[in-house]
């Protein structure tokens, strides 16, 4: 029961995983294959480009291997690797891919020389780890103030705080960019930390739980 809880559980990633591996074209395929399978291709001297390769059954029930040059509906112009100055046409009912185990490193590759990722994922680190810290400081102030002190207009106060849980952010997104704009924080990382470092759902979860710790 424990293993299958765990593959359960680790499934989803390793599929992640693997598939970060295959190509386009083998993402898209039905049915989906756990491994990143590739078509073998072949390199022939009168064809620019590299051809893929098929298993072919021909009338006589040979089995041969020949490259697609192209495909017009479903009969496909096909050559022997070893006699390529010859075409063949083929029906596509009659061939099946060779297919081999191959490994799309360039998704990784690409991914740094086509932009510039470690500035991206410092700007998410920071922001992220930056943003927690004052959060919990400024949060946990507010909630221990509404949860440990006596004061006149207390539960008011924390009523107007969970208030502004009903006001959709997506009102308050115009005078936030004015407000970063007016202090001079537009197109800066502080102008994505600061306006989201105190929020009243984190005030209202720490206070509830400062509520169940003895005042002594």
């Amino acid at each position: 029961y424990l293993f299958v809880g765990l593959f359960t559980l680790f499934a989803p990633i390793l599929w992640l995983l693997m598939s970060s591996f295959k190509t386009e074209a083998a993402i898209g395929e039905f049915p989906p294959t756990f491994l990143p399978y590739a078509q073998r291709t072949v390199s022939i001297s009168n064809y620019p480009q590299p051809l893929p390769l098929y298993s072919v059954k021909t009338e006589n029930g040979e089995i041969k291997t020949l490259a697609q040059v192209s495909r017009i509906g479903i009969m496909a112009t096909m050559v022997d690797p070893a006699v390529p100055q010859e075409t063949i046409q083929i029906n596509i009912k009659q061939r099946q891919p060779i297919r081999e185990l191959s490994f799309a490193t360039s998704n990784y590759t690409d991914l740094f020389e086509k932009f510039a990722f470690g500035k991206y994922l410092f700007n998410s680190v920071f922001i992220t780890v930056v943003a927690t810290l004052l959060t919990l400081l400024f949060n946990s102030m507010a909630a221990f103030a509404l949860s440990k002190y006596q004061f006149k207009g207390q539960k008011t106060v924390f009523l107007l705080i969970i208030a502004t849980l009903m006001i959709p952010p997506t009102i308050v997104l115009v005078p936030i960019f004015l407000v970063i704009n007016s202090v001079g924080l537009l197109n800066s990382l502080w102008g994505v930390i600061l306006p989201a470092v105190v929020t009243p759902t984190g005030v209202f979860l720490l206070r509830q739980y400062m509520l169940t710790i003895p005042d002594e």
